[in-house]
């Protein structure tokens, strides 16, 4: 069966539904207590490139489990209608389609980075390894 809608014409789509930020506008907002950068790649991204200092680690296979409080994997933050998410990828073409999909489950309070962690990185925005990110965390939990 031939494909109708190719993996570009679904993330053009996204884009025009979406809320885009550039780097630069997500930068300024890092430390921002009322937004929540959450990154969507999966563990061998992470261990490869590292990741947003903050960023919630939430993989894109879960995404839609983890935001559904009738999902047995559901995680609170999301239920914070007092946060912001941005979410991103690696390019921005994962964190497009999230997002719409996160928008079409109901959330209003969420929007993407045009063109991810490669363009993060090209602007040189500050970045930590998988491991300073873990110890973050744990210090940010107390343990």
């Amino acid at each position: 069966m031939p494909i109708t809608k190719g993996f570009q014409a679904l993330v053009d789509e996204a884009m025009t539904q979406v809320t885009t930020y550039n780097v630069d506008e997500v930068r300024a907002r890092l430390n921002d207590p009322n937004v929540q950068i959450v990154d969507i790649r999966d563990v061998r991204e992470l261990e490869r490139e590292g990741t947003v200092p903050g960023a919630l680690l939430a993989p894109r296979g879960m995404l839609e489990f983890w935001v559904d409080p009738a999902s047995p994997y559901f995680k609170p933050v999301f239920a914070d209608e007092s946060k912001h998410f941005i979410l991103f990828c690696g390019a921005g073409w994962r964190s497009a389609l999230a997002t719409k999909t996160l928008q079409d489950m109901g959330m209003t309070n969420v929007a993407h980075i045009d063109g991810g962690y490669a363009a993060w990185k090209k602007a040189c925005a500050p970045m930590v390894t998988l491991a300073q990110h873990k110890a973050e965390s744990a210090s940010r939990k107390g343990a």
